[in-house]
């Protein structure tokens, strides 16, 4: 039976979720953000057309799952993230959310071997770095992965492919770290765990389409610039530890709730559940801090493609925690 939660969103108001049958209730930390939220005018079309574009992918081919994709509502999540980008560019960024979510769901949240998903990486490397050669591509994730580079091609310099393509190779090498700790049942160190994180929740992915889908182009310095560097960190940790906090009850009894930051803070930091969430909340909030502080850093670069950049960070934190707390993909495991 799962434990119940008490959610606290970003505006401070909490609300209880149902706590009949359970074993313990639990509060999630106010997840406060002092960046600003919107969303792309486009939400209902770019919705749509994702499904329309999952559904004919066949990377979801259950029914019963391709509904549970459709009623997740992930067009919300593109909208929110990037609520700047043009129609265009926010079902490009909308669609590669999806591709990661229909991955993740596949061979991530499953008791799929490392072998397994190690195996499978040549074929999705091969599409990344363009060598699939005269043979047709026969993987349904490799296909549609091909659809997503060719729509970066068209709208990105040959430096943020680049960048794309190095961030996609590093999340997928790390999904074979997680798919040891599933196989060997090991609850990963803190410091391993908050390295890894760093590359297994894709952050570096989307982030390196910022950019694009602003209409400006981060050069190669600036994206290396320290201050840049500190700002995209900070951000990754923030979205993805959120995520863990509020992913927490249904991944917790699932295969990969061993990769949970609420799992590694409990067995290694003898803490119980509900402190492992409050030392989390701290951490976050520590993390928008060092965000705000390095602003006049960033500022001083007196770039707007930097500038657009952070905007566009600032965009997914608020914008997930928007999303998240809203969708059935995690409201329906709180109930």
């Amino acid at each position: 039976m799962p434990d119940s939660l008490v959610i606290a969103p970003r505006d401070g108001h909490a609300g209880l979720m149902p706590t009949s049958n359970t074993r313990q209730a639990f509060r999630l930390p106010a997840l406060t953000c002092p960046f600003p939220s919107d969303v792309n005018p486009h939400v209902d079309e770019v919705d749509r057309d994702t499904m329309s574009w999952l559904a004919a992918s066949g990377m979801i081919a259950d029914g019963e799952q391709l509904e549970r994709f459709r009623s997740a509502g992930y067009g919300w999540l593109g909208a929110r993230t990037y609520p700047y980008a043009a129609r265009e560019l926010c079902q490009l960024v909308t669609d590669w959310c999806v591709w990661l979510f229909a991955f993740d769901d596949v061979y991530c949240e499953s008791d799929r071997r490392a072998a397994e998903i190690a195996r499978a990486l040549p074929r999705l490397f091969e599409v990344i770095d363009d060598l699939t050669g005269e043979e047709p591509v026969d993987n349904v994730f490799a296909r549609a992965l091909l659809d997503i580079k060719a729509r970066i091609t068209a709208y990105g310099t040959a430096d943020q492919l680049d960048r794309w393509r190095a961030m996609t190779k590093d999340y997928l090498f790390a999904q074979v770290w997680e798919a040891a700790n599933r196989e060997d049942d090991v609850v990963p160190t803190f410091g391993d765990y908050v390295f890894m994180r760093r590359r297994t929740g894709a952050m570096l992915t989307v982030f390196a389409l910022i950019d694009v889908t602003a209409g400006v182009r981060l050069t190669s310095d600036e994206w290396r610039h320290p201050a840049v560097r500190a700002m995209t960190q900070h951000a990754n940790d923030v979205v993805v530890w959120d995520n863990d906090l509020i992913s927490y009850a249904k991944e917790r009894d699932a295969a990969n709730g061993r990769n949970n930051l609420v799992t590694v803070l409990v067995a290694h930091g003898g803490c119980s559940v509900q402190e492992a969430m409050d030392r989390i909340g701290v951490m976050r909030d520590q993390a928008i801090a060092e965000m705000v502080a390095l602003e006049p850093a960033v500022a001083a670069l007196r770039s707007p493609a930097v500038s657009a950049y952070v905007r566009g960070l600032r965009y997914w934190i608020s914008g997930s925690v928007d999303y998240s707390l809203t969708s059935s993909r995690y409201t329906d495991a709180l109930t």
